[in-house]
């Protein structure tokens, strides 16, 4: 006679196979051993996609700056090459650390601006919102780039806003002068293919090159728009992309906005006259 189990095991070989108790508990384990064999291998990747996430960002400030080669060391020329700051936006100065409620301040090694815009002890609803972000973190990453003798020799801004259909994540390089577009580059967006796309175009970024943000009175000038201006205007203008209307417009926004007192006017005025 065969040993007769009880409990879990006894169940298990007295209930047939094709019972409907039985097929719940195997459906229901497996999704319980692949939830959890998930689970883990997202927790054990969260390092790797963070230093991926964090060499993206590096491989694309040095990209707007010129700086960037095919095959280099990016973390190892990035941090030969710029000096990371923190723009207090209220006071137009730099700090070394930002408030964190969950634990130690922020620095510039871990502080991550574009996670403090959703953080609401670290931005603020915006009243006037061209650039369609809905809230502005105060503080923000800026990129100096020295020359040999410790000069300044250009600046990376971080710039972001909507578009059509996203929000558009990017940079603005400036000359020393604080005034002189050198480069523009966005490394998220999700416009259109082949049309507000377009904004990651070598030929339309181009366009950026030599630029100016404002003219001898200080009025902030720089405009993305139909049309080829002639003259002095030329200077301040980007002919907009063919076809993106409303990413054209959400570019022209958000680069004014960030130019502008809302963003890192106060900072560039204090910066180009040497009182940081």
């Amino acid at each position: 006679m065969p040993e007769t189990r009880k409990g879990f095991l006894g169940w298990w070989q007295n209930t047939p196979a094709d019972s409907t108790a039985k097929t719940l508990f195997v459906a229901i384990s497996l999704c319980l051993f692949c939830s959890m064999v998930v689970a883990a291998a997202a927790v054990a990747l969260r390092p790797v996609q963070e230093a991926n996430q964090v060499l993206d960002k590096r491989r694309n400030i040095l990209q707007v700056a010129g700086l960037y080669e095919e095959g280099m060391d990016i973390n190892a020329v990035f941090s030969s090459a710029f000096e990371p700051k923190i723009v207090d936006l209220e006071t137009a100065e730099y700090v070394e650390e930002v408030p964190n409620e969950a634990g130690e301040p922020f620095t510039v090694a871990d502080y991550d601006d574009v996670a403090a815009t959703s953080d609401m002890n670290l931005s603020s609803e915006l009243d006037e919102d061209p650039a369609g972000l809905g809230r502005q973190a105060r503080y923000q990453m800026v990129y100096l780039l020295k020359d040999d003798s410790g000069a300044l020799d250009k600046v990376v801004l971080p710039i972001s806003g909507y578009g059509l259909w996203s929000t558009l994540y990017g940079f603005i390089t400036l000359e020393e002068d604080t005034n002189t577009v050198f480069g523009l580059q966005f490394y998220q967006q999700a416009e259109t293919p082949g049309l507000g796309a377009e904004v990651d175009n070598p030929r339309w970024k181009a366009l950026w090159n030599d630029k100016k943000l404002r003219d001898d009175e200080g009025d902030l000038r720089i405009n993305v728009s139909k049309g080829s201006p002639q003259g002095e205007a030329a200077d301040y203008h980007i002919d907009a992309l063919a076809g993106a209307t409303l990413t054209s417009r959400g570019v022209d926004n958000l680069v004014r906005f960030w130019m502008g007192d809302a963003g890192f006017a106060p900072y560039l005025e204090k910066l180009k006259n040497g009182d940081l």
